[in-house]
């Protein structure tokens, strides 16, 4: 993409220096990034980012996990755990505003490279933070994952059905969450230093365990009150009904989501069944979740009598919220996706041709983002132009540097 043609986006001019591997972290700065902060990565030289192998596809040894979460991003190598290494990357701190990392709590404070004395050197610095379990409490120190997160913050219990395992998700649902809300951290924390004056950053700490559990609706209240322990409920949610999985006579699955007695109504008149919105079963939202099983039974008979596009069309023309639970294969060809671009081409120098990927969420009418670059192919690809024209050093001492493997 010509960067030329780009249009100004919300965090132009917001610097943001990128620590870390794998999920979370980067998708916090590839957010920042999507949005025009200039995101510097850092990579340890010799051990890159083992997201660069993640994926369940390759090309010429190319992997796309890291085409998608280091797009719009300018990648150095340093060495954290030399002197020298340190001296540059408080340098780079100097003209930063916010700092992502990723790290087990307490690596940073081995390095001497704690949040208090980033921010003595630079008092606006805003440190998002982000572990398994936070910076503080009994768990802090134990490293995480988020299949653990989900798991232990209650979510993981509740997917799959009654009896059974509880399944994973074919995500790492727990990171991304965790992605999210540190990006959220980091934009509540510049806007607040802003209007705060003193221009001060702060730390954002998140972890991944409590942005899973930030999820779980009212389960937490609903058995601090009653001793409700929520179960898994399959396909559906236990008292919200018709609300489900329905198949089709062209074996698709269908989502078909009319629990709202409007919506129930218009879904009785597409079935032909207007007896149902006066039958004492289905009168009402919690009469509908007490005979669950009758209303589901109902609708899937009456499904299965038509292919996937007829049910599509008919609860359309009649106001019912419907969907077919699509493959990637079927997402790309989604003509509402395309229509808002979020299905959107990647130049990918590793293989030098373009690649499809997500488009940039959310979509802003007046500073928009974009994506400008994929993720740069080889570790430091930018460290001449960033140390170069950052820092000032010049290519004699950056040759000199990479030979000594601090960069």
């Amino acid at each position: 993409m010509d960067t030329a043609d780009v249009p100004a986006s919300a965090l132009d001019g917001i610097r943001v220096l990128e620590l870390g591997s794998i999920i979370a972290g980067p998708f916090c700065g590839r957010l920042l990034a999507d949005h025009g902060a200039d995101v510097i990565k850092i990579e340890a030289p010799g051990s890159p980012d083992p997201l660069r192998q993640w994926g369940q596809s390759e090309r010429d040894g190319h992997h796309f996990f890291w085409t998608v979460h280091a797009r719009n991003k300018r990648c150095i190598t340093l060495d954290l755990r030399r002197h020298e290494g340190r001296d540059l990357f408080l340098r780079l701190v100097d003209s930063a505003d916010v700092l992502v990392e990723s790290f087990r709590p307490g690596t940073l404070e081995k390095w001497g490279l704690d949040p208090a004395q980033l921010s003595a050197r630079n008092p606006g610095l805003v440190v998002a933070r982000v572990s398994g379990y936070g910076q503080t409490g009994p768990m802090s120190r134990r490293p995480g994952y988020a299949s653990v997160a989900e798991a232990v913050s209650g979510m993981r219990y509740l997917n799959g059905y009654p009896g059974g395992p509880p399944p994973r998700p074919a995500l790492s649902i727990g990171d991304s969450l965790a992605g999210m809300f540190a990006a959220q951290g980091v934009l509540m924390a510049l806007l607040a230093r802003e209007r705060g004056g003193s221009r001060t950053g702060q730390v954002v700490d998140v972890a991944l365990t409590e942005s899973c559990l930030a999820l779980l609706e009212s389960s937490i209240p609903d058995y601090d009150s009653t001793g409700v322990v929520r179960q898994p409920s399959g396909t559906r949610l236990t008292g919200i009904a018709p609300s489900n999985l329905y198949q089709s006579a062209d074996d698709r699955w269908m989502v078909i989501a009319a629990n709202q007695d409007s919506v129930f109504a218009r879904l009785c008149a597409a079935m032909d069944r207007p007896d149902l919105v006066t039958d004492d079963r289905f009168r009402s939202h919690l009469a509908r979740g007490r005979h669950q099983d009758e209303i589901d039974t109902i609708v899937a008979d009456w499904a299965r009598q038509y292919d996937a596009e007829t049910i599509t069309r008919v609860l359309e023309e009649a106001g019912v919220v419907v969907g077919p639970v699509n493959t990637i294969a079927d997402v790309v060809q989604d003509p509402q996706f395309q229509a808002r671009d979020m299905l959107v081409p990647h130049f990918d120098e590793a293989i030098g041709a373009d690649v499809l990927g997500p488009g940039v969420v959310p979509r802003l009418t007046g500073t928009p983002g974009a994506v400008r670059w994929a993720g740069p192919p080889r570790p430091g690809t930018h460290n001449s132009e960033v140390y170069g024209g950052l820092l000032g050093l010049s290519d004699q001492v950056l040759h000199e540097l990479e030979a000594a493997g601090v960069i």
